[in-house]
């Protein structure tokens, strides 16, 4: 494993290769730099690059392998995954690409930039990669993250932030504490349509807020699909990781030739279901509208069975929002906030549909409330990176949001209602919903 660099040292690489050109630039005998390190030709220097890596490479990997890849102010440097066919095509497409674009920034081909690994600490212990791409299952999320924090590595971290409360809390401390930028994956964050939904609804327009619905499935089930045999190539012990011991299923980690989407996200060893998968999107925006990013509801009251009732969370100031609900014309609204003096509804493809019609094209004024504005959430990611300013979807707002489909998902299972404390983050006066809020890990994964 290559030696790991101390988080607290301000010596990154870029800086260091800053400070290279401008000493060579002092020295008494001819330093030849081709134009191409420079960026004078239009490509981008090396020493401005920004280096990644990514950490699992299924199909929303495989999306933002495309999108990274071939941004000119980044360098895909490593992949990582325990699935050997599915990390080597990643390398070599992405070798391939900058091979065939060598040639178009006066530059030769120099062999395989994008090196592959299967086991995440020993990309995140290189020197050379400024951040890291997460895609893995959400059970792996606070093993990866916090090791990339400690490494010095700025994180993408796909939602939602952690597969349980616990672990969505060492996330945030570790990245505070190594002082890492992290962008969370709730990418309707820099999408104008749920910016203008968000800022119309926080300035008014539709008066006093007091019912929210959000339509998004439910919780996840318990998994016993029948076993298989491992894949040559794949290392099923380490996927499953800190999860308990089961044999392998294809459902939930599929052939490298399957481009569909991974069903573990229904299966609670692993994540959380709908409601932690889809509900990471339209519960962020829902937050975000009522102004709650950094809190959440006090009360989660779940349906009785046989009935139509709806999940219900109850905010300290009354307002209600409901799982599911969400009206609107065509095919309906992701979020829909209801309010006295009218209703705004949003979901993605830039739907936005307001009661009445006009409030939809107010413009908002300089002196009224104007929410983050991002226009491309990797590039707000590779900003903060540059900056060390925060991204639009901080650990913490991440944290919160995933907050509101854990304790949902507990009162799905214990079929309850629940008292909510969101600063302490922890259910009152109830130790069994108390120890739901985290998971132990199997053997020898550990988050100490």
């Amino acid at each position: 494993m290559p030696p790991k660099r101390s988080p607290l040292n301000r010596n990154t690489r870029r800086h260091f290769l800053k400070q290279g050109l401008a000493a060579a630039g002092s020295v008494a005998f001819p330093y030849i730099i081709p134009a191409s390190a420079l960026g004078r030709d239009g490509t981008i220097a090396p020493s401005n690059r920004i280096t990644v890596g990514f950490i699992g490479m299924g199909k929303m990997a495989r999306g933002h392998l495309n999108s990274f890849g071939k941004d000119k102010n980044v360098q895909v440097l490593a992949i990582c995954d325990v699935e050997k066919g599915r990390r080597e095509m990643a390398a070599q497409q992405t070798n391939a690409y900058y091979a065939e674009q060598a040639p178009q920034a006066g530059q030769q081909p120099s062999g395989e930039i994008c090196t592959t690994h299967d086991d995440y600490r020993d990309l995140c212990a290189r020197t050379d990669i400024d951040g890291v791409i997460i895609a893995t299952p959400n059970h792996w999320h606070a093993l990866n993250a916090v090791e990339a924090a400690k490494n010095g590595k700025d994180i993408y971290l796909e939602k939602p932030l952690a597969r349980t409360v616990a672990e969505g809390q060492a996330i945030v401390r570790a990245t505070r504490r190594y002082d890492r930028i992290l962008q969370v994956g709730s990418m309707q964050r820099s999408n104008t349509a749920f910016h203008h939904a968000c800022e119309l609804v926080r300035n008014g327009r539709i008066g006093t807020v007091h019912t929210v619905n959000v339509n998004i499935g439910g919780p996840p089930e318990e998994c016993y699909l029948p076993e298989e045999p491992v894949p040559e190539g794949l290392d099923w012990d380490r996927w499953l990781g800190p999860a308990p011991w089961r044999p392998y299923s294809s459902v939930l980690c599929p052939p490298t030739s399957y481009d569909g989407w991974a069903r573990w996200r229904n299966y609670r060893d692993y994540a959380g279901g709908a409601m932690t998968d889809i509900g990471a999107h339209h519960f962020d925006i829902a937050q975000w509208g009522l102004g709650r990013d950094h809190t959440g509801p006090v009360e989660v009251i779940p349906p009785t069975e046989g009935t139509d009732e709806r999940l219900v969370y109850v905010y300290e100031d009354g307002v209600r929002m409901y799982r599911g609900g969400a009206g609107g014309s065509g095919r309906g609204a992701a979020v829909e906030w209801i309010g006295d003096g009218g209703i705004v509804r949003v979901n993605r493809g830039q739907y936005l549909e307001t009661v009445p019609e006009t409030i939809q094209h107010d413009i908002i004024g300089p002196s009224e409330e104007r929410l983050y504005r991002s226009r491309n959430h990797k590039e707000n990611w590779l900003e903060g990176i540059r900056t060390r300013k925060e991204c639009i979807c901080t650990p913490e707002i991440g944290h919160h949001t995933a907050n509101i489909c854990h304790i949902g998902n507990i009162a799905y299972w214990l079929k309850r209602p629940l008292k909510w404390d969101p600063e302490q983050e922890e259910f009152l006066f109830d130790p069994e919903a108390n120890r739901l809020l985290s998971r132990s890990f199997r053997e020898p994964w550990s988050l100490s």
